[in-house]
């Protein structure tokens, strides 16, 4: 078995041994010679190309099988979707929620003195008090708010939300 595994080996290094290989043991640098492996070009003589002026016009050819009036019909359908709803589901960071409004008011001016360019806002549902800040699209963006105000705030986190359109 190892004498078929040699001879194969040896078959092989046999055929890659067609182009030349030196090293120069003074500088240590390698080289090879690959000129016989590269690919040869065909060279055009006197070949002609024609100019823009000499290019074949050609007239446009309306398709015959269009989707555009369906594909209009469906984006229509869509816009009104979008433009009868309310809100779009979206993330908010709630920073507080407890029973004492005290507590939530004493917060959400904290908030704001804090940081004045994220938008807060206080909410009631009975019988809790929330405090969320920002309103995002996206979780991602939420989250680098997230973070400056987690230093501020060790209780706040990242909730989905819904964010009303106007």
């Amino acid at each position: 078995m190892r004498a078929i595994q040699y001879s194969t080996l040896f078959l092989l290094l046999a055929g890659c041994a067609s182009h030349v290989v030196t090293t120069s043991t003074q500088t240590g640098k390698y080289s090879e010679d690959l000129s016989t492996v590269r690919p040869k070009a065909d060279v055009q003589q006197n070949a002609v190309v024609p100019s823009a002026n000499e290019r074949k016009q050609t007239t446009y050819i309306e398709p015959s099988h269009a989707v555009n009036k369906s594909l209009d019909e469906v984006l229509d359908s869509i816009n009104r979707i979008n433009l009868s709803r309310k809100y779009v589901e979206g993330f908010t960071i709630q920073v507080y929620s407890g029973t004492k409004k005290d507590e939530a008011l004493n917060l959400m001016k904290q908030l704001y003195i804090s940081f004045p360019e994220i938008q807060s806002e206080m909410q009631f549902q009975q019988p809790n008090f929330r405090v969320k800040a920002g309103k995002y699209y996206e979780q991602l963006d939420a989250q680098r708010d997230y973070m400056a105000l987690k230093r501020s705030f060790p209780n706040a986190i990242i909730i989905p939300d819904k964010i009303a359109l106007n």
